[in-house]
């Protein structure tokens, strides 16, 4: 393969990022790149579609991670976590909708938010990244693949920014470590459709910070003060309808509800 380093393959590159931006303003899904992209390759891509949203204004409000189910990772073949970014046009404040409008194959999963008190840049240590730590909280996913019929290999999704598309945040508690084993429902117009356990990220969400570490090294950029870190999902994701609430309550921790609107477009 021609190395990244040439003109020519980084511009290739680079219109990928055009491709999978486009795709996501438009809700229009794309064909999936495969093997034509490596990992490297893939989060080149990544910081290229950061750097197309903060051209539009766009601000980084924190990191997510991807594949933090071991089962999932048994599927894509890989033993690594993947990583994305979250900028404040993917918040959805307390009390505000989603709209489906635009959005391609949008799906929800309940995760837990860790809240960075201090800057974190790429090269931070697990000491620091859990020193910077100062509250934690329930929250909610929406995450949206822009490829035809939600499929896609593991370069794929990395370039895709992990899926990422919308999150919220319930009530921030004080930091603790005591996460694992915490019952996990998630609720759709109050009827249960999914049950889990925060176990379910990497058999503890503080394990979750070791991989951010390890990722925030290799293909982070610098977090602001008050940016949050989403540790991956407790269980699976289900399809967004319009005109329903989803619930998450997180044994503990609190509980995070989001209301779909009822138009999809």
């Amino acid at each position: 393969m021609t190395s990244r380093t040439t003109t020519g393959y980084r511009t290739n590159l680079e219109s990928i990022a055009v491709q999978l931006d486009q795709a996501e303003a438009s809700g229009s899904p794309i064909e999936q790149f495969n093997d034509s992209l490596s990992i490297e390759d893939a989060y080149y891509v990544q910081k290229k579609l950061l750097s197309l949203r903060r051209e539009r204004g766009e601000q980084i409000t924190g990191a997510k991670l991807g594949f933090t189910s071991k089962a999932k990772m048994e599927q894509m073949g890989v033993s690594e976590v993947i990583v994305g970014f979250l900028t404040d046009r993917m918040l959805i404040e307390s009390g505000s909708k989603l709209s489906l409008s635009h959005l391609v194959h949008p799906r929800v999963e309940p995760e837990i938010a860790f809240r960075f008190g201090q800057e974190i840049q790429p090269g931070a240590d697990l000491e620091e990244i859990i020193g910077s730590i100062d509250a934690v909280a329930p929250a909610l996913e929406i995450i949206d693949s822009r490829y035809r019929n939600f499929s896609f290999s593991l370069s794929d999704v990395v370039a895709d920014n992990t899926s990422a598309c919308r999150y919220t945040v319930g009530e921030w508690v004080d930091f603790n470590t005591n996460l694992a084993g915490r019952a996990v429902t998630m609720l759709v117009d109050g009827t249960v459709v999914e049950t889990g356990s925060t176990s379910a990220i990497l058999g503890d969400p503080m394990l979750a910070l070791e991989a951010f570490a390890r990722m925030n090294q290799r293909h982070g950029t610098t977090l602001p003060v008050g940016s949050v870190l989403l540790a991956g999902a407790a269980t699976a994701a289900i399809a967004l309808v319009p005109s329903s609430r989803v619930t998450a309550v997180v044994a503990g921790l609190g509980t995070i509800e989001l209301e779909i609107s009822g138009a999809e477009a």
